[in-house]
């Protein structure tokens, strides 16, 4: 009842706040455009990196399945997708969201072929045509809960729609007397799966599964030491008469990893497949499955599928719970409605019909992880191997602990509480069960990739602490966080040699130092309190930066370029972008730094000289995530219009409502959850204090839906040019702070800032 009631407000606060939000008495679903970051190219973006790296395909929030096209396996095509592809090879029913590294999952791939059959998806016309398929741009639709394109090479239009646990395709298929559905049960994006399994059940229905390992590559190319298993069973709306498998052998000496895969060699070993009409039952390195029929013209085909990463029970199970007859625009109508639900937890008026559709595709990618991988029957897959029953959380996957823990996870703790406490409790019972004893930075699929640098889990567990999520295992959080910073923290000065290192592990010894603070734990709040402190060893007053050591504790040689060399002990960054991340001690930074007027003076060239662009350069770099919370630190250094001027111009000039709209990987939803923060006028400097700067808000009202009651941001004579806040009352009552705390979000009530077009150089200074 309480949701009913919610929901009914959250409709109703936007009619009232009205400015054209609710015109066309649309649903906020309505504005998420997928394929804002579709793209993996590195000449769109001019470096490595890529773009977005998003996928348009069909998901609900926080789902187990994502059905979307993939337009190429291998490369650095984490997500499946990329715009400028010309073929889709199928859709799949697992995808990652904005990662680089090689990416993982693309599994079950299905396509809707006619015409002889092939086994190969085509990538080297040399070997053989292959299965895939041109298709028609300009019939492209992506939205909230729904994909379509027409194959051109076929004339079938194909739809696909997801629950959480399952997904549906639709087929529209030509006459034809040689119809076909066909899956690669071995592809996986980066990789391949390295041994399959499919058996006719029925009529209508196959089941099996695909085991990923590291000897196929997937996630890092093998690196990222992902091993799952994706159990499906899926079921047609056309019985199976003619159909079969195809085996391919592979050879014990061949390599599965990325490289491999890409090469016309390797789909040569396919292209000579075993072809098994009528099989009932196959297994193999690399098998595909695929079914006949003749087809009338326009005749519909339809596919459900579940899959589960426990059991095929499982993946049966969550098919039936959730797709029980064959209503594919009634599951369609339920997935817009799922994600309706999920976007009125922010509610926006104002602003351009443009910044409305970035901030909701912004919003909306933000909650696409941490997915569940849990199954309706509360199974899920634990770190030892073994099936496990949650009984007071649903399992979740998908940590990209150094970027999210920035600003996706602070986003969530406002308006999905319960998903946070979810992720920890997901990483705690990950340790316990692995015997891992310590907190993963990269999770995937309970994978210890070891990705990246610092502490992020600790960041997130002390964060949801100080802001009263506390629905987990506080005991052993806390000793598994101090496990994770005793085996990788900043343990004396000796460990002090890399910047970025450094700086990441100090600010996780913050954190831990806050929670043992929290939890009445003395000494070690002492202990990480003076580890914290260690960013300070590598601050070389000579060229007035932080600079890396030798082991020896001597410094590393200053690079011509000075502190925009990239890589000079930095990760993903130069020292001028790294060397600003000293959150948890921002006094004791500016005091190392030769005080407020020489960091002001070089924070704010350190954004003039940043292209309009906001792609990816030397100085501002917002397509990375170590300076995402730079703006706000002219909050912190008395400047705060100079964080309203910053941050709105990044909202307007980084992010657009287009393919490209993205300057760097989505990572995990981390640049969209800026975005939402950011444009509702709030942002934390240091996740794990309680604590949110204000920003220049680009809409007229915003509602966040905290876990207690509503709290309103209204921005009065707010445009484009009224950027600078001149003004504002909390709850009617005048307001000189240019921050707020979590406690003073989930009280409720409404800010009211009264914007203007030029700086008030007064307000905020309290």
């Amino acid at each position: 009842m309480r949701k009913k009631v919610i929901a009914a407000f959250q409709i109703f606060s936007i009619w009232l706040l009205g400015n054209g939000l609710l015109a066309h008495a649309q649903s906020l679903a309505h504005y998420v455009n997928p394929f804002i970051g579709a793209s993996t190219s590195e000449a769109r973006a001019g470096v490595y990196h890529g773009l977005g790296k998003t996928f348009p395909g069909a998901t609900t929030p926080f789902g187990m399945v994502q059905v979307s096209p993939n337009t190429i396996t291998g490369g650095d095509n984490g997500s499946g997708y990329s715009d400028e592809d010309a073929y889709i090879e199928g859709f799949a029913f697992t995808q990652m969201s904005g990662v680089g590294w090689y990416g993982d999952l693309g599994n079950l791939l299905v396509t809707p072929t006619t015409g002889p059959l092939q086994v190969t998806s085509g990538r080297h016309p040399a070997v053989g045509k292959g299965y895939r398929s041109r298709y028609d741009k300009k019939t492209e639709q992506a939205q909230a809960g729904y994909y379509a394109a027409t194959l051109t090479d076929y004339g079938i239009r194909a739809e696909a729609t997801a629950a959480p646990h399952s997904g549906m395709l639709k087929f529209t298929f030509p006459a034809h007397q040689q119809a076909r559905i066909q899956f690669d049960l071995a592809r996986r994006v980066g990789g391949t799966s390295t041994w399959q399994y499919v058996k006719v059940v029925d009529p209508y229905t196959i089941e099996g599964w695909m085991k990923c390992t590291p000897e196929g590559g997937g996630w890092g190319n093998g690196d990222g030491h992902a091993a799952y298993t994706v159990y499906f069973s899926a079921q047609f709306s056309k019985p199976l008469r003619r159909y079969g498998a195809w085996r391919a052998d592979i050879p014990a000496t061949q390599s599965r990893k990325r490289e491999a895969i890409e090469s016309a060699g390797y789909d040569a070993l396919i292209a000579k497949a075993q072809l098994l009409p009528q099989a009932q039952e196959v297994q193999g390195p690399h098998v595909g499955f695929y079914t006949e029929f003749a087809t009338t013209p326009n005749e519909v085909v339809l596919l459900k599928s579940g899959i589960s990463f426990v059991s095929v029970e499982g993946a049966r199970n969550n098919r039936q719970q959730e797709m029980p007859n064959w209503d594919f625009a009634g599951l369609r109508r339920q997935a817009t409605a799922r994600w309706d639900q999920a976007l009125a937890k922010i509610t926006v008026a104002g602003g351009s019909p443009e910044q409305r559709t970035i901030f909701y595709t912004a919003l909306y990618h933000s909650l696409l992880d941490p997915r569940t991988i849990t199954d309706v029957d509360g199974h899920y897959p634990g770190g030892d191997g073994q099936a496990h029953q949650a009984e007071q959380f649903t399992k979740r996957s998908v940590f990209s602990g150094w970027d999210v823990y920035r600003s996706e996870f602070p986003l969530q703790t406002i308006i999905n509480p319960s998903v946070v406490s979810d992720m920890i409790n997901s990483l705690v019972s990950l340790a316990e069960e692995s015997k891992q004893g310590y907190l993963e930075r990269w999770e995937l699929l309970n994978a210890y990739s070891g990705c990246m640098i610092g502490n992020p889990a600790v960041s997130v567990i002390a964060d949801a602490y100080n802001k009263g999520i506390r629905s987990f295992d506080v005991p052993k959080a806390y000793q598994l966080a101090r496990a994770t910073c005793e085996r990788t923290g900043n343990l004396d000065t000796l460990h002090a040699l890399d910047i970025s290192q450094t700086l990441e592990l100090a600010y996780g010894e913050w954190c831990l130092a806050q929670l043992a603070d929290s939890l009445h734990q003395p000494q070690d709040q002492q202990k990480y309190a003076r580890r914290a402190l260690t960013y300070r060893t590598i601050f070389d007053p000579q060229h007035g930066w932080f600079r890396p050591r030798q082991a020896d504790g001597t410094w590393r040689a200053w690079p011509a370029k000075g502190r925009l060399a990239d890589g000079y002990g930095t990760v993903e960054s130069n020292p001028y972008q790294q060397g600003w991340f000293v959150p948890h001690d921002v006094p004791g930074m500016v005091r190392l730094m030769g005080g407020r007027a020489k960091v002001l003076a070089d924070l704010t060239a350190f954004f003039e000289q940043t292209p309009a662009s906001f792609m990816w350069n030397s100085y501002y770099n917002h397509a990375n995530e170590p300076v995402h919370h730079v703006p706000f630190l002219f909050n912190r250094l008395g400047t705060p219009w100079l964080t309203q001027q910053w941050s709105r111009t990044i909202c307007e000039n980084a992010y657009h409502n287009s393919v490209e709209g993205l300057v760097g990987n989505d990572d995990v939803g981390q640049l969209s959850a800026w975005y939402v923060l950011a444009a509702s006028g709030l942002h934390p400097v240091c996740p794990g204090e309680p604590r949110y700067e204000i920003s220049s808000p680009l809409f007229s009202n915003v509602i966040l839906q905290t876990s207690s009651r509503p709290f309103t941001i209204r921005a009065r004579h707010n445009s484009r040019a009224n950027k600078y806040i001149q003004s504002a009352k909390l709850n009617g009552v005048p307001y000189g702070k240019c921050w707020l705390t979590h406690q003073q979000l989930l009280a409720g009530g409404t800010l009211e800032l009264e914007m203007g077009s030029t700086p008030n150089k007064t307000w905020g200074l309290q």
